[in-house]
């Protein structure tokens, strides 16, 4: 592989939102190394960069990351960015999880799936082992719940990326859990709306790592190097920043630069986002 090439592995929401769109093509004309990205799930993203068919991560899910990197398989972990995920569900919210939400006195993402398990109300999950899925599972787990062992027919399993997911869930009239950036970016919403947001667990991290040459001496290791350094660096935590879509930010650089608070000039174009499958 060329040192002017690197393959990325990385999620369906970083993807799906436009986002690497967004940044690749201001990485390579500061650094002039292209990047062939595989846009998977994060488990799925994992297991590619641990056989060593990928120089750099991005994902999102940080237990599985330290494992990674704890196991040999990365250089180091480091946190870029994060969002947040969202409950989305019928604009109707037959499982009454907001008025619970109001009597509880503030938004609970627990509460919200014991409403649905108790109502047994349409739950699309996305059951690919990706970030977003994994989450969901700790957060059934918390909620002292387990899908699995419930009667069958108000849990389904999409075994497909967030997009696909959205669809899914509009199209049955369910909830699901998304990733906020990817919601923002989805078009096929119809009667769809969120219905859980701002819970503390909800919090999205991700981070970059860099594929281990001692383990995988054929990576472009150099070329990894130099990605990892312009993402958590001011100009890709500038560009992370300025990324938008109808104004509002879909991921938080973790260390922002001074200027953030305003629109940066140049921010994202929406119209110039890609619709794969109903997301632009």
């Amino acid at each position: 592989m060329s040192a002017a090439t690197l393959t990325l592995a990385s999620t369906t929401s970083t993807e799906n939102s436009g986002l690497l769109a967004y940044l690749l093509p201001r990485f390579q004309a500061a650094t002039g190394i292209s990047v062939r990205v595989v846009a998977v799930g994060t488990g799925a993203a994992l297991r590619i960069a641990e056989a060593g068919d990928a120089d750099v991560l991005l994902v999102h899910d940080r237990q599985a990351e330290e494992a990674f990197v704890a196991a040999g398989h990365g250089v180091a972990r480091h946190d870029v960015m994060f969002n947040d995920f969202v409950l989305v569900g019928p604009s109707d919210d037959p499982a009454g999880v907001r008025r619970a939400a109001r009597a509880a006195g503030a938004p609970s993402i627990l509460l919200a799936l014991r409403h649905i398990a108790a109502n047994q109300a349409p739950f699309v999950s996305r059951g690919d082992d990706s970030g977003t899925h994994r989450a969901e599972m700790r957060l059934w787990a918390r909620a002292g719940l387990d899908p699995g062992s419930m009667p069958t027919g108000w849990y389904r399993s999409a075994g497909a990326g967030m997009g696909a997911t959205l669809n899914t869930a509009n199209a049955m009239q369910a909830y699901t859990l998304s990733d906020r950036g990817t919601w923002l970016s989805f078009r096929n919403r119809d009667d769809l709306d969120i219905i859980v947001e701002g819970d503390p667990p909800l919090r999205n991290p991700y981070g970059v790592i860099r594929v281990n040459p001692e383990r995988h001496p054929h990576v472009a290791s150099e070329a990894g190097k130099r990605f990892v350094e312009w993402m958590t660096g001011p100009a890709g935590q500038e560009a992370i920043g300025a990324f938008r879509i109808d104004g509002e930010v879909l991921f938080h650089p973790v260390r922002p630069p001074a200027a953030a608070e305003a629109t940066p000039a140049g921010g994202v174009d929406p119209g110039q986002v890609a619709d794969p499958a109903g997301v632009r």
